[in-house]
C-alpha cells in the first residue's frame, strides 16, 4: 500500500494548476491521485515521488491521497487559497502560493497568504528536430524554468507522453503529424516560446530475404532479415506473433529471434512509415523429450515423444530406422512403437517443412545370468547370494520364482540379493528395460530334524560310533556334540548319519547342520 510523507508546496490557488511534488513510498504502480475527492493528472517520477497537478478546488484544506493495487494511502493536507487580497499581485500574472495559510477572513471569503512569482518557461533547442509522420519519435527539449510542466504540444497536438527530467530538460514522444510545427511547453508560469519540429514522410520498409528460412517450432532460432528502410523498426512479426527480440543492425539488416510457431508464416517489419511486405519462414517440428527413452533391442515397446509442431508429421525415425507405427496425438505429442535397434540413437520427427532436432534413445541388450552363489539355502531365507551375468546395470527387478527380494546392482556383471523365504527349487531371473533374463536355479533346503542317537552314551575319550536318525539330513555340513564337532561323520541317507564322537564330558546335545539350518538337539552322555 502507498504512503505519503510530504507535499511540496502544501498550498495553492483555488483555480488549480499548481505542480505538487508528493513524496512517500509504494508509488511504482500508482493508479490515481486525488485532491479531496477530485482525481487529477500525475507523473510517477520514481517509486518514492509523484508530480501531480492540483485541480481546481474550494478555499480551505483537502486531503491528498494516492491509490495503487495495494489500496489507498494516508491523507496529507493541501490548502486551497485565493489570490492575496492585500498588497501587490506578484508579477501581475499567474502566481504560485507558498507558506502557511492564515485563516483570517479579510475581507470575507479571502484567505491572505504570502506568494512568490513563477517565471515563464523558455525553450532553446529540440533534438532530434525531425521525425516520421507516424509519430513515436523520442525528443529532448532544452530550456529554462521547465519544472512542473503540465503540457508539451507539437503544434496543436499534445505529446504522446513526456517526462520533466529537470528544470532545463524535458523528454517527450512526438505525436503523429505533418509538415513543420512549433513545439511548446506550458507550466504555471505560462507557455514557452516555440522551437521547430519537422515531420518527414519516410519510405515504407521492404524485405528481400530471411536467413535461415526455417527453424524450430519451439522458437529461439536467430534469423537475419535483409531489405531497405529498416531504420526505426518498431516491430518484427512472424505471422501474427512478435519476435522474441530483434536488433536493427543497419538500414538494410535486422537480426531477430523467432518465436514459437507452426507451419509456414510471413515475416514482416514495421516502422513509423508502415509495414513491409512478407518473406516466408517455415517452422519445422521440435522434439523436447522422449519419455521412457530406453528399451529392448528387439523394439516393440511404446514411447511418447513430446515437443512442438507435430501436426502433419510424416515420419518418426530412430537413428536411420523409421518407426513403422506411430500416431500424432496432438501438436505437442506423438505415441510411437519403437523399431528394433542397438546402442544409442537420435529420435527425430519429420514434418512438411523439414526434420526436427534429435533426442537420444538407448537400446538395452537382454540381460543374461550365468550363476548364483550359493545356489541353495534355508527355507526361512535371509541369506545373501551373488548373482553373476551380463547387461545387469539397468536392472529394474530381481525375482526368486515370483517373489522380489532386496537387491543391489554391484556392476554390469554382478548383483547382490537377500534371499526371500520360500520352499522347493525356483528360477532366479533379472528384468531390465532390455527384457527378462534366463533363469538360474536356487534350491530351498528344509531344516534338518533328529529323532534318536544310538548309542546315546560313550567314553569321555571319544571314539564311539553313533547312528543319528531323523529327516532332511542330506548334504549335512556338520555334526556337533555340544560345541565340539564330531571326529568324523558320514551321511548314509536323508534319514541317517553315522558319526564318531569326539572327547567330552557330561551330557551334551548332538545336532546336525545342513544348508537348511541346524537341527534340534538329542542328548548324548559321556561316561
Amino acid at each position: 500500500m502507498p504512503t505519503i510523507t510530504s507535499l511540496s508546496p502544501t498550498s495553492g490557488p483555488t483555480t488549480g494548476g499548481t505542480s505538487v511534488t508528493i513524496t512517500g513510498t509504494g508509488f511504482a504502480d500508482a493508479t490515481t491521485v486525488r485532491f479531496g475527492t477530485t482525481a487529477t493528472a500525475f507523473v510517477i517520477d520514481s517509486p518514492t515521488q509523484i508530480t501531480a497537478i492540483a485541480p481546481a478546488g474550494s478555499a480551505g484544506p483537502v486531503q491528498v491521497t494516492v491509490t495503487g493495487p495495494g489500496g489507498t494511502s494516508n491523507g496529507v493536507s493541501y490548502i486551497y487559497s485565493q489570490v492575496p487580497c492585500a498588497g501587490p499581485v506578484c508579477c501581475g500574472t499567474t502566481v504560485t502560493l507558498t507558506g502557511t495559510v492564515q485563516f483570517t477572513i479579510t475581507p470575507a471569503g479571502c484567505h491572505c497568504v504570502p506568494c512568490t512569482c513563477v517565471a515563464a518557461p523558455t525553450l532553446t533547442a529540440i533534438s532530434p528536430s525531425a521525425g516520421p509522420e507516424a509519430g513515436g519519435t523520442t525528443v529532448t527539449l532544452s530550456g529554462t524554468n521547465l519544472t512542473g510542466a503540465t503540457t508539451v504540444s507539437f503544434g496543436a497536438t499534445q505529446a504522446t507522453s513526456f517526462i520533466v527530467d529537470s528544470a532545463t530538460q524535458i523528454t517527450a514522444v512526438a505525436p503523429a503529424g505533418t509538415g513543420t510545427v512549433q513545439v511548446t511547453a506550458t507550466t504555471a508560469g505560462g507557455t514557452s516560446n516555440g522551437v521547430f519540429y519537422s515531420y518527414v514522410s519516410a519510405p515504407a520498409p521492404t524485405l528481400t530475404s530471411v536467413s535461415p528460412s526455417s527453424g524450430s517450432a519451439a522458437g529461439g532460432t536467430t534469423v537475419t532479415l535483409t531489405g531497405t528502410n529498416l531504420t526505426g523498426a518498431t516491430a518484427v512479426t512472424f505471422g501474427s506473433t512478435a519476435a522474441f527480440s530483434f536488433t536493427v543492425d543497419s538500414d538494410t539488416q535486422i537480426t531477430a529471434v523467432a518465436p514459437n510457431g507452426t507451419g509456414t508464416v510471413q515475416v514482416t517489419v514495421t516502422t513509423g512509415a508502415g509495414t513491409s511486405n512478407g518473406v516466408t519462414y517455415a517452422y519445422v517440428p521440435a522434439v523436447a523429450v522422449v519419455f521412457q527413452n530406453q528399451g529392448p533391442e528387439a523394439g516393440g515397446n511404446t514411447v511418447f515423444v513430446n515437443g512442438n509442431g507435430f501436426t502433419g508429421v510424416t515420419a518418426v525415425t530412430f537413428g536411420s530406422t523409421p518407426a513403422t507405427t506411430f500416431s500424432v496425438d496432438s501438436d505437442t505429442q506423438i505415441t510411437v512403437t519403437v523399431p528394433a535397434g542397438t546402442g544409442t540413437v537420435q529420435v527425430t520427427v519429420t514434418g512438411p517443412n523439414g526434420t526436427s532436432n534429435g533426442y537420444p534413445y538407448t537400446y538395452i541388450p537382454v540381460p543374461t545370468l550365468t550363476s548364483i552363489n550359493p545356489n541353495q539355502g534355508p527355507e526361512t531365507g535371509g541369506n545373501t547370494v551373488i548373482i553373476t551375468g551380463t547387461n545387469l546395470t539397468t536392472t529394474q527387478s530381481v525375482t526368486f520364482g515370483s517373489v522380489v527380494p532386496n537387491w543391489t546392482v554391484n556392476s554390469d556383471t554382478q548383483i547382490t540379493a537377500v534371499v526371500p523365504a520360500q520352499t522347493g527349487s525356483v528360477q532366479v531371473t533379472v528384468i531390465t528395460p532390455g527384457g527378462t533374463s534366463n533363469g538360474v536355479t536356487y534350491t530351498y533346503l528344509p531344516t534338518p530334524t533328529l529323532t534318536t542317537v544310538s548309542p546315546n552314551s560313550g567314553s569321555t575319550a571319544g571314539g564311539t560310533t553313533v547312528t543319528l536318525t531323523g529327516t532332511n539330513l542330506t548334504a549335512a555340513t556338520a555334526v556337533s556334540f555340544g560345541a565340539t564337532p564330531a571326529t568324523s561323520f558320514t551321511v548314509d541317507s536323508a534319514t541317517q548319519i553315522t558319526a564318531v564322537s569326539p572327547a567330552g564330558t557330561g551330557t551334551v546335545q548332538v545336532t546336525a547342520t545342513t544348508g537348511g539350518g541346524t537341527s534340534n538337539g538329542i542328548a548324548y552322555t559321556y561316561i
